[in-house]
Parts: C-alpha cells; structure tokens; sequence
C-alpha cells in the first residue's frame, strides 16, 4: 500500500463559524436559520469497530461491556505501529499477531484511528445484512483477492492500474461513502437553503450538494453526482454516475448510494448508507456510524503519491516486471 502523509499546513476557519452553534442547542430540534433541521458541525467518525463483522462472531451483533474492554484494548495492541518492525512487520517480543492495515513504515505518532467501538458497543459498521458481512458475488471476491495480490506485489502496467487511494484522487475513508479509516477521520458540514457542503479532512474532498429538486446531470465524476432532499429530519443524498470506482472496497462505476444524515442529540449526527453495485454483490448493503461532534478545525490534508510516490511505485514494478513474483508475500 503506497504512503499517504497529511501534513497540517493550514486551519479552515469556516469550520469554526459553524461549528459553534451545534455546541449551544440542547436536542435533535436543531434548525437552521432557513428552517431545516440543522446537521451542521466538525465531526469525527473514528471508531475501532470493524467495518465488517469478524467471522468469528458469527451472528453476535454487540459485545456486553466487558467483552467491548477486553476487544478494544487486543485492538489497541495489534494495530500498535510502535509495537512492530517497519520493515518486516514482525511483531515485537510478547505479541504474536502481524499488524495488518495502515502503513507500516508510519510509527504510531501518524495514526489517528479509533480506541473504542460506537457507544452501542456493535461488532460491525455493516448492519445488513445481518450476519455483518459484505453480500459478493463469488466472481467478485475472487478478483478483488487477485487484485490485491497484485497492488501488493507493484502491479502496475500504467498509473491507472492504481487505486484512487494510492493517486491522491478520493481518500480511502472519506468517501463517498465515508467510513473510519487509519486518519484523517474528520469533517465539516455546512448548509445553505439550496445545498448541503460535505468537506473532508482526507484528501480534502469537498462536495457541494443541491438540495434544491434539479434532476441528476448526465457528467460522470470521481465523487459521482448527488442530489439531496429531506424526508422528515433526515437528509437523503442520492449519487451515481461514478467516473470508477468509489470509496466503498470493491466498487464499481456503476455503483448507486444512498446517504443519509440524522440529528440524534446535540453532539451527535448518525451517518448511514446504503450501496448497491450488482456488479459486485448480490444484494445491496447498509452501514451506519456515529459522527460525533469535535472541537476541530480540520487541516489541509497534503497527499505526496501523485507527485511523489507515484513515481516510486512505477518504478518499483518495473523492477518488479524483470523478478519472479513470490506470491507468498
């Protein structure tokens, strides 16, 4: 997985201004000046709960509070950058497991990633289906297994062979759709009459979205296009017409999402989204997060793969083109 580095080099001081009346109402009857309910707010949505059930857990869909402890501190302890060596990703005397996920080459100072599971104490973000788990399609899985094989291995006939990611172009957790990654686990949003602003802490995505009734545009785009509307206190965003593949793991462009954004008290906004891909899976998938409000201010996140990294992972698979490939790595 190619390095991503945020370096703070600047404070949105929008974020800010609007920040501050979320803080100051009592309840989810938060309006807007214009009348809306009010959404508005920096939030983060890190969180250690897995994006997917582990398989172990079969159909336990919440850990008792003593169970919750015991999972995040292990957590806590395998995901530890400091605890492993950065070029082998052995771990360190006293722990057996390897560190899987984020960048090993980054020590622990650079991680900004969850401690504990969402104050229900779930075992998965996926609430449906109800076993926690992805619905692939068996062709899709085995793909995207080669696929990473590969990535893992520099696999790279042009720039293009790499992930949206790796180029700087949509951040990993930051969607659409968004989900709680490594860093960088923040965003700010704001709301006008006719649109609703959703700005993302990693690789700074900001997404302006009418909510004004016009029909979707035919122009596809990396972010997709969205529409959104009320239903009651929730806001509802509607986008396809994906340029390729999304935020979600496995996607496709051909993928429809469907976002929504409710007010459950005054620190906290309950994020879920419905994805379907029938390239990719069989049915569609509902996931949900807490965003929960954060003195903030976002920072200007400066991504180095597109003018940096890039270059090396090129040249690392052209290295690569004249070696056997051990597929065991």
């Amino acid at each position: 997985m190619a390095c991503r580095l945020c370096i703070a080099i600047g404070i949105i001081g929008t974020a800010l201004v609007f920040a501050a009346p979320v803080a100051a109402q009592p309840n989810s009857t938060l309006r807007t000046p214009h009348g809306d309910p009010d959404i508005q707010g920096v939030f983060t949505f890190r969180t250690i709960t897995p994006f997917e059930r582990p398989e172990a857990l079969g159909e336990k869909t919440t850990l008792t509070e003593e169970e919750a402890a015991v999972f995040e501190s292990s957590e806590r302890t395998r995901l530890n950058r400091d605890l492993y060596d950065p070029e082998t990703g052995a771990p360190s005397a006293g722990y057996q497991s390897r560190a899987e996920g984020g960048v090993l080459s980054y020590n622990e100072f650079w991680y900004e990633r969850g401690v504990e599971l969402t104050s229900d104490k779930r075992t998965s973000l996926v609430i449906d289906p109800p076993d926690g788990r992805l619905p692939w399609r068996e062709e899709s899985r085995a793909a995207r297994a080669v696929n990473r094989l590969n990535l893992r291995n520099g696999f790279a006939d042009s720039y293009t062979d790499r992930s949206l990611a790796d180029r700087c172009i949509m951040g990993f957790n930051s969607g659409p759709p968004m989900s709680s990654g490594a860093y960088n686990n923040n965003v700010l949003i704001l709301q006008t009459p006719d649109y609703v602003v959703i700005q993302n802490e990693m690789v700074h995505n900001a997404r302006i979205i009418p909510i004004d009734g016009r029909e979707h545009g035919p122009l596809r785009q990396w972010v997709g296009d969205s529409r959104g509307h009320w239903e009651g206190e929730t806001l509802v965003i509607e986008t396809t017409n994906f340029l390729r593949e999304t935020a979600a793991r496995g996607s496709s462009e051909d993928s429809l999402l469907i976002e929504r954004f409710r007010r459950l008290d005054s620190d906290t906004v309950m994020y879920e989204f419905t994805f379907e891909d029938k390239n990719n899976f069989t049915r569609p998938w509902t996931a949900a997060m807490p965003l929960r409000r954060t003195d903030g201010p976002l920072f200007e996140y400066a991504c180095h793969e597109g003018n940096i990294g890039m270059h090396g992972i090129m040249a690392g698979a052209r290295n690569l083109d004249t070696q056997a490939v051990d597929s065991s790595r």
